[in-house]
């Protein structure tokens, strides 16, 4: 068995290496855009380059290293039936469901106004919140988006799920489907953005669908920045129907510096730090699905390509 890392790390060895360990009966091979063909059988892969395809004919599938894997299926001559297997979790819905929680308990909290008053000296007490005046709407409900909404529900906040396909999660209210969009906005203060990106839910938060939120409301988007548009966010914090929103993915990383998002104090931005890949949990479900996989069994996490999750 032949496996070939392909993700552009310029120390590859601390992926390779843990690799060999956990699947010694492999040989392991780093990408070389100027090297001899491989012959691998499995890729193991972030946003690899579209050579690899014109040159491994041989692979009987592919790995993405991340959750995300709109930039692996963004390459043109991916082929049409090569089973691509995103990550599954591997400890990043915990860390997106923290990241969440945080931004939700500034807002709602107040937290920045008692950060305010630290600053002045000034001791005041604010009335408790009413959660009923907080519903949480959270788009997207794979692991992290589940993870997300189960989060916040224990905590008691009104929490609504929306995805293209029926769900059924405890304790929160879902809704499915184009149709049902609106009633979900509109019943949200709080929307949280965990989708995949697709050609159906790219440019998703825009001016139509954030005028559609309850007023003072709250954007959280950790999904993708091409989900968001970013003048339509803009304009909607100007006329103040949304009060604030916490950003950690863009449409460009790094994020320019003469960016207006970072003249805007309604915008929390942080550097795409929401779920970090954890490296020893990432490796030990991509082996063992290799194993799995070459030794016939089924594996789970297979990416339906035409809907793009």
């Amino acid at each position: 068995m032949k496996v070939l890392f392909v993700a552009g790390d310029p120390k590859p060895e601390r992926w390779t290496v843990p690799i060999k360990e956990l699947l010694p009966e492999a040989e392991i091979h780093v990408w070389d855009a100027n090297g001899p063909t491989v012959d691998a059988d499995y890729a193991i892969v972030w946003q690899p380059p579209a050579e690899l395809f014109e040159r491994e004919k041989k692979l009987k599938a592919v790995f993405n290293l991340g959750a995300g894997i709109d930039g692996l299926l963004a390459v043109p001559n991916l082929p049409p039936h090569l089973p691509v297997v995103r990550l599954e979790d591997a400890g990043m819905s915990v860390q997106m469901a923290e990241y969440v929680l945080h931004q939700l308990l500034e807002a709602s909290r107040g937290m920045e106004t008692y950060r305010e008053q630290q600053r002045e000296g000034i001791w005041k007490i604010h009335r408790p919140i009413k959660r009923s005046e907080w519903p949480v709407g959270v788009m997207g409900l794979g692991h992290i988006g589940k993870r997300v909404a189960r989060t916040l529900s224990d905590l008691d906040y009104r929490v609504n799920g929306w995805a293209r396909s029926e769900h059924d999660l405890e304790g929160v209210t879902t809704f499915a489907g184009a149709d049902s969009l609106p009633h979900f906005l509109q019943s949200t203060r709080v929307l949280v953005n965990t989708l995949p990106l697709t050609e159906e839910t790219r440019d998703i938060l825009n001016y139509t669908h954030l005028s559609q939120l309850m007023p003072g409301a709250v954007v959280i988007n950790v999904g993708r920045g091409e989900h968001l548009v970013e003048d339509d966010l803009l304009r909607a914090i100007d006329d103040s129907h949304v009060a604030r929103a916490s950003l950690d993915v863009f449409r460009q990383e790094p994020l320019p510096s003469d960016h207006p998002f970072w003249q805007r104090p309604e915008i929390t931005i942080t550097p795409h730090i929401s779920a970090r890949t954890l490296r020893d949990a990432t490796l030990e479900q991509i082996t063992g699905k290799i194993r799995a996989h070459h030794s016939g069994q089924s594996i789970t996490g297979i990416v339906d390509t035409s809907r793009g999750y």
